[in-house]
């Protein structure tokens, strides 16, 4: 077992990130009409339930303590 080991430097982990990120955007791809409609569906969904929650606990804040 190798009790020594070196501190990365700034430039190994910067070569580090940059192969990583050349890894990731080699599998990645476009994705289809359809999932691309799947997912604004969802994110679109997900805004507005955070948004309606928020709303509600304004309203029940602003009702409780006017």
């Amino acid at each position: 077992m190798d009790d020594f080991q070196e501190k990365p430097t700034l430039w190994g982990k910067l070569k580090n990130f940059i192969r990583e990120c050349i890894r990731v955007l080699r599998i990645t791809k476009k994705p289809t009409k359809e999932e691309f409609w799947t997912i604004s569906k969802v994110s679109g969904l997900g805004i507005l339930i955070i948004g309606l929650i928020g709303f509600i606990v304004h309203l029940i804040r602003v009702l409780a303590f006017s």
